[in-house]
């Protein structure tokens, strides 16, 4: 493992610097792999030394790293120390890397990078992550599709490092589309219609509503007064209600079970209506809530009256809201898991939403809000099926399959299958997620369907197609000869390179760790791929066995 080397180096940089090894662990860094020449194993930054750096220049840099590295002896471990800009650089004992690195990732496994000292010193905490929500009596909108698989890597990766995970989806199953829905389907609704496909006919109710609302106010007006109804906790609403959620989250558990993704708790903003009550009683009390001249309640979180920092939490007519509602689920949040930290995933046009959340939580008295985190995430745009426009998520999976299907049938190559639509299915939705993650989660970009099925270069597909040809030799000949392996078999560029990256793996799932973006490790992902298959080119000239 890595952090065996970075400790021996560590160790005799201690005894030069007179410091703890523990406080030059996390400055040593693996070298990332070149295409074009061979580099060192680990890297020393001398600035990461220096407490303040700013009386140094460039060339001072480069000083202290030749004057350090003149202070520092080969040994047993390093076979060889050079300095690069403000670097000094170790290169390990070749044989000894060979070993060590096949030793470990053979030991660990599915483990092999989660057991490194870089995660050693962190606690272990509880951490609730909330992503997916959908609208509840609203088929699963395509947009929800990021938030889902974004929270699911997060939740996935905090699990992987040992941390007490709840995975939440807060159901979109309270407000005033309730209202609309519920005076709509007394409207236009069907109970045949509902129960034989109960979210697209609840969808086409709630569009044609919002359309008859739009022209008529006594439609609006029935749906503010069905709402109020279920604030005040009217039985045949809330029967109505119930069914249509119960009904959703029906179809929901259906689709993420496609997706690969499961929730410790289904929540919604239902279950704190009327704690968000308390909320308002404690932010009157605290002398807070302001009621405007149109008779809603706000809070002035600027405290000077700035218009931008106004945050609405009580309609006029006493209903709550969904700054109102979050506030309160948070507060519960903390009462039941006593999280060390809270993840909202959601899309960036909620920043707003959520610093005003955080704000609140704080001047109400809660110091744990430093504790609760908005990852925002960019937009998708241009995802279409072939018959149109994208609406639904339902429509992109049933895409994903068929498209996948169309390209086993066209390479040779494929072999035949007990399940080929399952097999599509998990492929394709793969390298869509790989397509996703590859950039800054922040970012907007542009979906293409023939960029995310591509067999070659940095895609999915490809990525799958060698993790499948590795898995193949696995098979074929097992691991066990490779406690035995030459390891002067080993010392090709090829070679080298790959054990080089593999180096590399625990800084990689750290640094994803620490700001939780993906494309780190997909990143990381691809380099393997592109050394493997380079490695599988050379094996082709002598043998035939791949």
């Amino acid at each position: 493992m890595a952090c065996g080397f970075r400790r021996s180096i560590a160790c005799q940089l201690s005894r030069v610097l007179d410091l703890p090894p523990e406080n030059l662990i996390k400055s040593i860094s693996a070298v990332p792999i070149s295409k074009k020449e061979e580099v060192a194993d680990f890297q020393l930054s001398v600035d990461s030394l220096l407490e303040n750096n700013n009386g140094h220049s460039r060339p001072d840099m480069q000083v202290q790293a030749t004057r350090l590295a003149e202070k520092l002896k080969c040994d047993t471990v390093v076979s060889e120390i050079s300095t690069g800009q403000g670097t000094v650089n170790f290169k390990i004992n070749r044989e000894l890397l060979t070993k060590t690195v096949l030793q470990q990732v053979i030991e660990d496994g599915p483990k092999y990078g989660l057991k490194s000292e870089l995660f050693s010193d962190l606690p272990q905490k509880k951490i609730v992550v909330e992503f997916s929500s959908p609208n509840v009596a609203k088929k699963f909108h395509v947009g929800h599709l990021r938030s889902t698989i974004i929270g699911n890597f997060i939740a996935n990766l905090k699990e992987a490092l040992g941390h007490q995970v709840t995975r939440i989806n807060y159901l979109g199953d309270w407000g005033m589309q309730f209202g609309l829905l519920g005076t709509g389907f007394q409207l236009f609704g069907y109970e045949e219609k509902l129960q034989s496909n109960p979210l697209q006919h609840l969808f086409e109710v709630y569009v044609q509503v919002n359309k008859e609302a739009a022209d008529d106010k006594s439609v609006a007006k029935s749906a503010r007064e069905f709402f109020q109804r279920l604030e005040l906790g009217d039985m045949q609403a809330l029967a109505l209600w119930q069914k249509f959620r119960d009904l959703s989250i029906e179809e929901y558990v259906r689709i993420y079970k496609r997706l690969g993704v499961h929730f410790d708790e289904y929540s919604g903003e239902s279950f704190y209506r009327e704690k968000s009550q308390e909320v308002l009683k404690l932010l009157d009390s605290k002398g807070l809530l302001q009621k405007t001249i149109k008779g809603t309640a706000v809070v002035d979180l600027s405290g000077n009256g700035d218009p931008s920092s106004i945050c609405t939490v009580m309609r006029s007519d006493g209903t709550s809201l969904y700054a109102t509602r979050d506030l309160a689920a948070a507060i519960d949040r903390m009462d039941k898991y006593h999280f060390d930290r809270m993840i909202y995933v959601t899309d960036k046009g909620q920043k707003k939403h959520f610093q005003q959340v955080f704000q609140l939580l704080q001047i109400m008295g809660y110091d744990w809000a430093e504790r609760c985190q908005h990852v925002p995430f960019g937009v998708v745009q241009g995802m279409k099926t072939r018959r149109g426009d994208v609406t639904f998520l339902e429509d992109v999976l049933n895409e994903i399959q068929l498209r996948m299907l169309q390209n086993m049938a066209s390479i040779k190559t494929t072999k035949e299958l007990e399940n080929p639509q399952e097999t599509a299915e998990r492929v394709g939705l793969a390298a869509l997620i790989i397509q996703d993650f590859k950039g800054l989660l922040l970012s907007d970009y542009q979906f293409s369907w023939d960029r995310v099925f591509q067999s070659r270069g940095d895609t999915g597909v490809f990525l799958q197609y060698t993790h499948a040809r590795l898995h193949s030799l696995e098979e074929t000949f097992g691991c066990g000869y490779l406690n035995d392996c030459n390891t002067a078999c080993l010392q090709e560029p090829q070679s080298v390179s790959i054990l080089q990256h593999l180096l590399r793996f625990d800084e990689v799932l750290y640094r994803s760790s620490q700001d939780l973006q993906p494309r780190h490790i997909v990143s990381y992902l691809l380099t393997l791929r592109y050394f493997i298959v380079l490695l599988f080119s050379g094996v082709k000239r002598h043998s035939r066995l791949i």
